[in-house]
């Protein structure tokens, strides 16, 4: 985006400072209807954001001037979009096959022949004495898989139960292991490079406590190593690929446990979910497609109204970890601060990204969204249909989400201040027919291209993470200092050394 594009948005916001949502919606009788869109299993409701059609249409303007159709295509195609690694980005090869590109269509027959092998080791599992599989990764090795098997396992335990290990904290470790038996217990180590110092230390753990490496799997881009490390037998390691980042993962091998945890025909329909999607994304014309309409939705809120946060809200408690997740998937993929070409970008890039399951956080910060100085944008996510028997309660809980959306555009007068809520609160709300795996296949793959439409409009890559590189950087030189075997140069970082007792 230039200078001259970010101020025309934010000329816009200045215009509409003094608007309410509510004056917004009674001055465009079919605003409602131009910012709702029904994709599939998801239906988005955008008419309580702080847009009117003027600075929409600007919004829509700017997508065109950046073609962003074409920039689907590329992506689709397998076009070296991660210019700064050299890669291409190919994760929608991993679930559907919609670009005649020579690469796109080799990635995708590649990763139906890594599915199938990945079914012929589940049905091996099967039919073993194995009940407990435990994942040992980190990053998008563990927060995709982890959230979609905690979202669609049943009420009731299946062939497999599934546990996973990622915070290198030896407490993490043992927790999950104490109540296992190591007898009918299988592991899975997800790690592209297998230098991921996090998943090393716990992969040994898991291998000790297992009595040796005969039921451990591994998942990976350097099978070598994980040969060499872990002593894994080269038919029980499925690869992975450097055109797959490891946050748009899930739908590759990495989604082993996640096959596990719900059955390998539910994953397969996880990954048709996203397709249909995918197929939305790239073909649908700018001013229907839902994921430029989130995208654009994020960056108006962001450059033209100065956004620093935005939260996101399930009211369905079988998505807690979405808030998770999503923070890896965009401020990983958006915590940029130089264009593609090196060149400071002009305006902010993401906003911190957070949130949590409703009810629950109603009696939390809610507090702070209603009546605090800040403005968080926020997006509500619920499903219509619940497959529990306890109706009244999937009532109670739609309740909630409708009124805290109202209440958080309208706000409510006073004469006591402290009773006072401003309004003013924009939200967007997206509801799934029912938590199945299309529709959460859907959901997340519009996340991906949401994310892939904010980096087009600041012109960053969103598919490198240099940054989270140097920490780790520093903490392996400062593994010698903790151990004695050498001093920190830092000052700070030795007086800590020293009160830690070290």
């Amino acid at each position: 985006m230039t200078a001259s594009a970010l101020s025309s948005l934010q000329s816009h916001a200045s215009r509409l400072s003094g608007a309410s949502i509510a004056q917004l919606l009674k001055d465009e009788p079919g605003r409602i209807e131009r910012h709702s869109l029904k994709v599939g299993p998801l239906y988005a409701n955008f008419a309580r954001q702080r847009y009117d059609a003027q600075a929409w249409d600007a919004l829509l303007e700017l997508g065109r001037g950046l073609d962003l159709g074409a920039a689907f295509r590329r992506l689709f195609d397998g076009e070296k979009i991660n210019s700064t690694e050299g890669r291409s980005v190919l994760h929608t090869a991993l679930r559907g096959n919609l670009s005649q590109a020579a690469v796109a269509q080799e990635a995708h027959r590649t990763a139906a022949e890594v599915r199938q092998r990945m079914g012929a080791l589940i049905q091996a599992l099967e039919t073993s004495e194995v009940t407990d599989i435990v994942s040992v990764g980190i990053g998008g090795s563990d927060l995709g898989p982890r959230l979609v098997a905690d979202a669609l396992r049943g009420p009731l335990p299946g062939r497999f139960r599934v546990h996973f290990i990622s915070n290198v904290d030896g407490a993490a470790a043992q927790r999950v292991l104490a109540p296992l038996d190591p007898r009918r217990t299988a592991a899975i180590l997800i790690s592209k490079t297998f230098g991921t110092q996090e998943t090393l230390l716990n992969g040994a753990i898991v291998r000790d406590w297992l009595g040796g490496s005969e039921r451990i799997y591994a998942v990976s881009a350097n099978p070598g190593r994980a040969a060499a490390a872990f002593d894994i037998a080269p038919e029980r390691v499925l690869p992975m690929w450097d055109w797959v980042g490891g946050r748009y993962s899930l739908w590759s091998a990495v989604g082993f446990p996640i096959a596990l945890a719900i059955g390998f025909d539910r994953f397969c329909q996880l990954l048709e979910g996203a397709a249909e999607f995918d197929r939305h994304a790239l073909e649908a014309p700018l001013e229907s497609n839902l994921a430029v309409h989130h995208g654009l939705t994020a960056v108006w809120n962001r450059n033209a109204l100065g956004l620093a946060s935005q939260a996101v809200m399930t009211y369905d408690q079988r998505l807690a970890l979405l808030p998770a997740y999503l923070q890896q998937l965009v401020m990983e993929s958006l915590g940029k601060r130089v264009k593609v070409d090196g060149s400071p970008v002009d305006g902010d890039t993401v906003p911190v990204w957070w949130g949590g399951a409703g009810t629950d956080v109603q009696h939390s910060f809610f507090q702070a969204l209603h009546q605090g100085t800040g403005i968080v944008p926020a997006d509500f996510i619920g499903t219509v249909h619940n497959d529990d028997p306890y109706t009244d309660n999937h009532d109670a809980l739609l309740s909630n989400l409708l009124a805290q959306t109202e209440a958080l555009a309208n706000g409510q007068g006073s004469e006591d201040p402290h009773r006072a809520y401003p309004g003013g609160r924009p939200s967007t709300t997206i509801l799934l027919d029912a938590l199945t795996p299309q529709s959460l296949g859907a959901l997340l793959a519009m996340y991906e291209h949401s994310v892939y439409v904010q980096s087009v409009v600041w012109g960053i890559n969103a598919f490198d993470q240099f940054g989270v590189e140097l920490g780790k950087q520093v903490a392996n030189t400062l593994l010698p200092a903790l151990r004695g075997q050498s001093r920190a140069e830092d000052p700070v970082t030795a007086e800590l050394i020293r009160r830690l007792g070290r």
